[in-house]
């Protein structure tokens, strides 16, 4: 009986010694190799630039047509704003814009009929100057009709002035209108970018006020991670170098990405940065991106939040290891 048991306990030792060795010949050939030199990585997550969609002007909105999720264009029409007091408003300022014109045409008709006043006077004025050499008439006549032509003269000015106050008053009249009007247009509200709605932020009925938000929008050309190297490795990096980004949720894709951004200065690593080695004190923040051309591609399939490691090459004669060459989904 004793020596049953004692087989079986070293039946039982075998066994989880030979499960252990198992174990350890698949973590040997199924670890991750080190990198070679010539070749930094970093962990991060997939981000992209958020564009917000904001009113213009404070009002009610009327209608929002995108979805969180949906693809827009950019120029798209993604909401309108309520704009019946608007519209009011600009065909009062089209009326006070042909009123000012006409106050021009009044202001020029009364430059010409003081024109032919002057005119006047000032045949008057050279008849009476020979009547008085004749003995005819006295200098005081001759002196009351040089003060008309003078009078004349200082109408005809003002009349002049008259006009060019017209002429500034249809030019603000029509900025007014120009505005009204742009304020139109733009209470209709379009993507600025191509992208993908984040978040929808309002519903129709809904009152903003100027710069209220109504839908954020990712640019999905505009896609890259985030990682953080220390001062050793950040220092070789440059912007244009090649790189490489591993999703976690696709380990078996190899994205192709360039160095988009080196900080100038170090800082402290952030908390919720992960390291596959200890945490260092200070690192430098370095941004790789996506080619644009190729997230068009694959725009149906890129989201943001997913982490991922980043691989750059800090030695442009460093061959990529095979495990990190270019493999995109078909």
């Amino acid at each position: 009986m004793a020596f049953q048991i004692l087989n079986k306990k070293w039946l039982a030792a075998l066994a989880a010694l030979a499960v252990a060795a198992g174990g350890y010949f698949l973590w040997q050939q199924f670890r991750e190799s080190p990198l070679p030199a010539g070749f930094a990585s970093g962990n991060g997550r997939i981000e992209a630039t958020e564009v917000d969609v904001t009113v213009k002007i404070a009002g009610r909105l009327a209608e929002v047509s995108a979805r969180e999720g949906d693809l827009v264009e950019r120029g798209q029409t993604v909401a309108r704003m309520d704009v019946l007091e608007l519209e009011a408003q600009y065909r009062q300022a089209q009326a006070q814009v042909r009123q000012a014109q006409e106050g021009v045409r009044q202001a020029q008709a009364n430059v010409g009929r003081y024109r032919s006043e002057l005119a006047l006077a000032d045949k008057t004025l050279v008849r009476y100057r020979g009547l008085v050499a004749k003995g005819f008439i006295s200098k005081e006549k001759l002196d009351q009709v040089a003060a008309g032509r003078e009078t004349a003269a200082a109408t005809l000015q003002a009349a002049s002035v008259g006009v060019e106050e017209a002429q500034a008053a249809v030019k603000v009249a029509e900025a007014r209108a120009e505005q009204i009007k742009a304020n139109l247009d733009d209470s209709t509200l379009k993507s600025p970018i191509g992208g993908r709605v984040l978040y929808r932020l309002a519903e129709p009925g809904e009152v903003l006020a100027s710069g209220g938000k109504v839908l954020t929008v990712l640019d999905l050309t505009d896609v890259y991670l985030t990682l953080y190297l220390p001062t050793e490795q950040a220092g070789r990096v440059t912007v244009g170098s090649d790189a490489r980004i591993i999703l976690d949720a696709a380990p078996q894709y190899v994205i192709p990405a360039k160095v988009s951004f080196v900080a100038p200065r170090s800082q402290f690593t952030p908390r919720e940065v992960e390291t596959r080695t200890e945490r260092e004190k200070l690192m430098f923040r370095i941004k790789v991106r996506i080619d644009p051309e190729l997230l068009r591609q694959y725009a149906e399939k890129v989201k943001t939040g997913l982490p991922g490691v980043a691989y750059v090459q800090l030695d442009s004669q460093s061959p990529w290891p095979e495990r990190l060459q270019v493999k995109l989904p078909q």
